[in-house]
């Protein structure tokens, strides 16, 4: 829908030990300001794209599926080396930039890569290994470009955000909605006061992969259908790497049900399933505009808790406090077969995904590529405030552009690493089966202690982010 379309309506507004001392060890003062708007934009206060050709000199970590894009993104760069466990998306990635090193464990490539000989790193695998692959560069004072979401678990998020700050890099989470035109005019909508105060959000995404009946599986057309794990094995693909592709996660035969992605998205193992990988898109927008942080309660309703799998349908209430001139604001996630009442009820149009941004003078119904505006009826005139937010260069171009210029950035870790927390959290609420009162500042959860034990992990031998 064109900005100046704005329909009316007289809808009202509705409305483990070991793993708490490594938590301790990588806090200090300087971590308690986890807030999603302490640094915004990312500006990055050290720019080491000062090469002789004006190109950034990359390193792409994982070129296959979701990495084949971003690593097409480097092709205006230099592209130095290339990292992946799939011999498959290795070669084909290599015949394209013959010039560039090839390495299949990451691990050996940041030894062997002199650090003069490369300026930034994109990382592209699966969640599982992201920070293993991010922190490295970091410490280095590498630029980094990390696909969503940007770690497996809340205890890894805080790590490479806190990394992140210290090294005063360029940073970006590959959110590339982010970037789109429709999200800065919402935002600018809701921070201009459209609809008045905002105090309660409602996101909803339709995709239904988990763990749920076969029936549900093929009716929601979900890759792979499957109640526990695996109790045989496949072949391992002559390809793969299969105990690098696993890499800190615990070790397990090779079947098919994990390979290739994103099948491996619904195992806890490997990832979060929907909260995590969609929330990173469509939390992203409530998080932007009402300049969210940490939230201080979560809460989660879904079926039982699989050990091994994430929920195919589920949905989380989170409570944030008032910050920053704004009030409290409610935030509830549905995926799958939950939806919120509004939709139930149909009392908006039904979207199959979408978000509902409820102000004291009205709604704004938004999803990626539209909006609509739903005045309240005591509201008798409306004016659209100016545009704000500069047109985007591009997700992958705004970084690049970072690197090169000192600029900023929208997505810095900074800011994606907050929002990964809150993701995490919901996922922490529902495999915990409490409600959570959070403390962002001590990492901790002191109404339900035993929940901390699903922030982080232990990691299998040879694998560590000290």
């Amino acid at each position: 829908m064109s900005d100046a379309t704005i329909p009316q309506t007289n809808r009202t507004a509705g409305g483990s030990s070991n793993r708490r001392r490594f938590l301790q060890s990588t806090l200090s003062v300087g971590t308690l300001a986890v807030s999603a708007g302490s640094l915004p934009l990312g500006a990055p206060n050290i720019v080491r794209a000062e090469n002789r050709s004006d190109k950034l000199r990359v390193v792409v970590i994982g070129c296959g599926g979701r990495g084949t894009h971003n690593f097409e993104q480097m092709l205006g760069e230099e592209v130095v080396a290339l990292c992946d466990v799939n011999a498959k998306s290795l070669e084909a990635a290599g015949a394209r930039v013959p010039q560039a090193k090839t390495f299949v464990d990451f691990r050996r490539l940041y030894e062997e890569l002199p650090d003069s000989s490369y300026d930034a790193v994109v990382v592209s695998t699966p969640e599982h290994t992201h920070a293993f692959a991010v922190l490295p560069a970091l410490r280095a004072k590498k630029h980094v470009y990390c696909e969503k979401p940007l770690t497996h678990s809340v205890h890894e998020a805080r790590i490479v955000t806190e990394a992140a700050r210290a090294a005063g890099v360029a940073t970006q989470m590959g959110t590339q909605i982010h970037a789109d035109d429709n999200y800065r005019r919402v935002v600018e909508l809701v921070q201009g006061g459209a609809i008045g105060l905002v105090r309660e959000v409602h996101v909803w995404v339709d995709r239904a992969w988990g763990w749920q009946s076969p029936e549900d599986a093929k009716k929601n057309n979900d890759l792979v259908s499957t109640q526990d794990r695996p109790a045989g094995s496949s072949p391992i693909p002559p390809q793969l790497n299969w105990d690098l592709w696993l890499g800190p996660a615990p070790s397990r035969p090779f079947h098919e049900v994990y390979f290739p992605g994103p099948k491996w998205y619904r195992w806890w193992d490997f990832a979060n399933g929907t909260m995590s990988d969609l929330g990173s898109h469509w939390i992203d927008l409530p998080f932007w505009a009402l300049n969210l942080d940490a939230p201080q309660t979560v809460e989660a309703f879904g079926p039982p808790p699989h050990p091994e799998l994430a929920p195919a349908s589920m949905h989380v209430n989170y409570e944030f406090a008032a910050r920053d001139g704004r009030g409290p604001v409610k935030l509830a996630w549905y995926q799958g077969a939950d939806k919120p009442a509004c939709i139930q009820e149909k009392q908006i149009p039904p979207w199959g995904s979408g978000m509902l941004f409820i102000g004291s003078d009205g709604q704004i119904l938004t999803d990626y590529g539209r909006h609509m505006v739903l005045l309240g009826p005591d509201v008798e005139d409306f004016k659209r405030p100016a545009r704000s937010i500069p047109k985007s260069l591009g997700h992958h171009a705004e970084w690049i552009h970072a690197a090169k210029t000192g600029a900023a950035t929208t997505c810095p870790f900074t800011y994606s690493g907050p929002l990964t927390e809150t993701a995490h959290l919901g996922n922490v609420a529902y495999r915990s089966g409490q409600k959570l009162e959070w403390n962002a500042a001590t990492m901790t959860i002191p109404n339900a202690p035993a929940a901390e034990a699903f922030l982080g992990r232990d990691y299998r031998p040879g694998w560590s982010l000290q």
